[in-house]
């Protein structure tokens, strides 16, 4: 029989410390003295006293190595269990929010989604507005350590061929876990730092610039203002999309420069791979704007860049309303939501990975066909592929389709419009944020959504921030006769 206290103990664990890091925006609210402090004074009791009866209620079963299964449920069950618990802010605070909207703000903040259902986000009290920013900062560097941990070694997406990789640097293995998560927790932390810095020197004032930086580095997207990015117009666009980019490489790739090689990160296929569809994307839509908009060259070129880098790195922050600009970006900017950036990085959505190893895929299956006595063999950055993490990559595929198109039927069926209910499911599932039309586009919010909806938008995203295929696999029979 399946023990679940172990992952009772490590759940508990996380909620008290969640508990814990809501004193944050309760200082907040104290130095900006807007009366709002009891409202996480509540929440971090509650909170922290949940969490830790949990964790003490079974630390004595704590010790040893967790099994699969246990692994299985732990990865899924934290994604549940933190939002409900970050939800309850909302619910006491300034919003007031309703159960349904506060989980769905938390679920987006943590699966670092970006999606919204506050509407006024201008006079909410600084101590919320960084609650929400935090929620995404936690969720960013909870998925690094998931895709590098737990998702190898559950071999789920074709992410076992990374196995490797998460532990080596320069190919010296690193003897636990908990080094390479501390180590990719210190880069994290320093570019989070480099960001803030960088968008103080651009003009940002400095709550401004925390509250970017963190939704920055997340590839979150949560923004201080109903106008989000629109607010700051030049440089601090630029910095955006550096930093943007810079949160969607591979993480254990920093932790091999600050073990004094650069190389590993250079000769990356996937960043590589990455970096030359942002370039294409941008140049795309860049000479449509000077073409079809007669748009100036640089103004072209920045909204181009910012809002390409936004939509793709599944940051989406939104700088203008792009569906103004013609039908060609519209339908560039929704499938390029469900590219995503690398593995092991804050980036949500398929991931280029996926896409290199499915054309590699199909380009043997196309030797194959032309000479079929030859053996051709799918190679990923000059290594051949076996045939288990090609069928992995394959299944998430079908896996994600299917559900883009089950998550669309069933919000077509609560009464939404088909492009709202399509680009409402892409973008919950790829853990986007803004979707497209006139309700969810990126001049909307979610704040008029049905309720059937929003927990259905709700449940695509934590189904889309585990890949899928981790959350699917608990509910089958056999998981728990196992």
């Amino acid at each position: 029989m399946l023990d679940l206290r172990p992952i009772g103990y490590v759940i508990g664990l996380l909620v008290a410390v969640l508990g814990l890091t809501m004193l944050i925006p309760l200082a907040c609210d104290l130095y900006y003295d807007n009366g709002h402090w009891p409202v996480f004074f509540e929440s971090a009791v509650i909170t922290s006293v949940a969490g830790g009866l949990m964790a003490l209620s079974t630390a004595n079963v704590a010790s040893g190595r967790l099994t699969l299964q246990q692994n299985f449920l732990l990865a899924s069950s934290v994604w549940i269990a933190l939002p409900l618990f970050g939800a309850i802010p909302f619910v006491l605070g300034a919003t007031e929010a309703r159960t349904v909207d506060a989980v769905f703000e938390a679920m987006s903040g943590l699966t670092t989604t970006g999606s919204t259902v506050f509407s006024g986000l201008d006079n909410l009290p600084e101590g919320l507005l960084l609650w929400r920013s935090m929620l995404q900062w936690f969720g960013g560097i909870g998925i690094i350590v998931v895709a590098m941990v737990f998702l190898p070694e559950l071999r789920v997406g074709g992410m076992q061929i990374f196995r490797s990789e998460a532990f080596e640097t320069s190919g010296k293995v690193l003897p636990r876990a908990a080094q390479i998560a501390a180590r990719i927790s210190a880069a994290y932390v320093g570019l989070t730092l480099a960001c803030h810095l960088s968008y103080l020197a651009v003009g940002m004032n400095g709550f401004e610039a925390l509250n970017h930086s963190l939704t920055t580095m997340s590839t979150g997207g949560f923004s201080t203002y109903d106008a989000s990015f629109g607010r700051f117009q030049g440089p601090a666009e630029y910095l955006a999309s550096i930093f943007m980019v810079l949160a969607s490489l591979p993480f254990v790739r920093y932790v091999q420069m600050m073990s004094g090689t650069v190389q590993p990160l250079l000769s990356d296929v996937q960043v590589r791979g990455f970096l030359w569809t942002i370039l294409a994307l941008v140049g795309a839509i860049t000479a449509f704007r000077i073409i079809v908009n007669d748009d100036h060259a640089e103004h072209a070129f920045r909204e181009a860049l910012f809002n390409v880098t936004s939509i793709i790195t599944g940051t989406g922050y939104a700088s203008v309303d792009y569906q103004l600009w013609g039908a060609f970006p519209v339908v560039l900017f929704f499938f390029l939501g469900l590219i995503g950036g690398c593995a092991g990085s804050t980036c949500c959505s398929v991931k280029i990975f996926r896409y290199q190893l499915l054309i590699a895929a199909i380009g043997a299956q196309i030797r194959k066909i032309h000479s079929p006595n030859g053996v051709f063999v799918p190679r990923y950055d000059g290594r051949p592929v076996t045939e288990d993490v090609i069928s992995s990559v394959m299944a998430f595929f079908v896996i994600f389709i299917l559900s883009l198109g089950v998550f669309a039927a069933l919000l077509s069926m609560t009464g939404l419009d088909l492009v709202t209910s399509i680009s409402g499911a892409a973008t919950a599932i790829a853990n986007i944020g803004p979707g497209l039309g006139e309700i969810i586009g990126p001049a909307g919010n979610f704040t008029t959504i049905n309720d059937p909806a929003k927990w259905m938008l709700t449940v695509a995203m934590f189904l889309g921030r585990l890949e899928l295929l981790v959350v699917m696999v608990v509910f089958l029979p056999r998981f728990w006769r196992a």
